[in-house]
């Protein structure tokens, strides 16, 4: 090979775009394996809030599984940016195979979405879908091994894989600045139909405060079934909500209710004004647990978790006085 053709070479191999991941990929999941066959172009997203993800990583998704709130495209305000001037069909009520079939997907993606086996048996004639691992339940993926899948089947590991690491290497920096917390309980609780609940220690929202060095009541983790991912507990005894920080999503339309609540008062967490009132951005952001959602997540909820936890009830989280929950 002559100098000239080495050159000749090197510039043309320089010039041709370098694949961050190789094709095919298979899928270990709940219902079998599946074969991701190349890069896919048309992607359903039937995960719940699965478009953040998806838009971080500068992908638009053909159709995405509504999931709650009424900003434009069921995109709340963290991802609007990433979102801009794009759209997709949203897909609302129960799954309708006929008109995901019609959508010409070549990737359907169902870790984060409920799906049954009949369901996946039948989307699977559509397009490869890649559901949850057998570890996990139908919501109880973890959000950093949900967004991995996700970006191992639409070919944006490495660059999902660097947003990944910012948020869990930040996690792990509020953790080491705040090593008092390691021996704190924390609960995330939700008041729907007069009844309080709380979300268990395999649910994403408990997760993150895990990862930041909290541990989930064992009276909330002692609820539900073996793979639930919440709670419900009897209005006439609130008690295993307790924590030494308390923290009440709200939908919208429950703070009312929380803040009516007659026991509410017996709780510690409540006399020593250890409660955290997270409005209904801050609990959409907590429950999409996204690339998205996460930084503005941590970005509200730390400062309060600073105020509710350092174990002086004098300081006040203002929010939380603001909504009217400061005992």
């Amino acid at each position: 090979m002559t100098h000239a053709t080495f050159l000749t070479l090197c510039l043309a191999l320089a010039a041709s775009p370098v694949l961050s991941q190789e094709f095919p990929q298979t899928f270990e999941h709940r219902f079998g394996t599946t074969v991701v066959e190349a890069e896919p172009h048309r992607i359903v997203s039937l995960d719940y809030g699965g478009q953040d993800d998806l838009l971080a990583l500068g992908i638009v998704p053909v159709a995405q599984r509504y999931w709650y709130g009424d900003d434009p495209l069921g995109t709340w305000p963290w991802a609007q940016e990433a979102l801009g001037d794009a759209s997709f069909e949203m897909l609302t009520g129960d799954l309708n195979i006929e008109q995901i079939a019609a959508l010409d997907p070549d990737l359907i993606l169902a870790t984060y979405s409920g799906i049954t086996a009949d369901q996946y048996a039948l989307l699977s004639q559509i397009a490869p879908v890649v559901a949850a691992e057998s570890a996990y339940g139908d919501f109880t993926t973890p959000w950093n091994a949900r967004i991995r899948a996700m970006a191992r089947a639409v070919g944006k590991s490495e660059e999902a894989e660097a947003k990944v690491r910012a948020i869990e290497e930040r996690l792990a920096s509020i953790a080491a600045d705040h090593p008092e917390w390691k021996e704190l309980t924390a609960t995330v609780a939700v008041h729907w139909n007069g009844t309080p609940g709380a979300y268990r220690s395999n649910d994403p929202r408990a997760q993150l405060l895990g990862a930041m060095g909290f541990v989930t009541p064992a009276a909330v983790d002692a609820g539900g079934g073996m793979d639930a991912f919440y709670a419900t507990f009897s209005a006439e005894d609130p008690s295993p909500l307790d924590a030494d920080a308390l923290i009440w999503l709200d939908d919208g339309t429950t703070l009312p209710g929380i803040v009516a609540m007659p026991l509410r008062s017996t709780l510690r967490a409540h006399r020593e004004g250890r409660e955290i009132y997270a409005d209904e951005v801050l609990a959409g952001a907590l429950s999409f647990a996204s690339l998205l959602s996460l930084p503005y997540a941590i970005d509200r909820l730390v400062p309060m978790l600073e105020a509710a936890a350092d174990g002086d009830p004098s300081t006040p989280v203002p929010e939380s006085v603001a909504a009217g929950l400061a005992p």
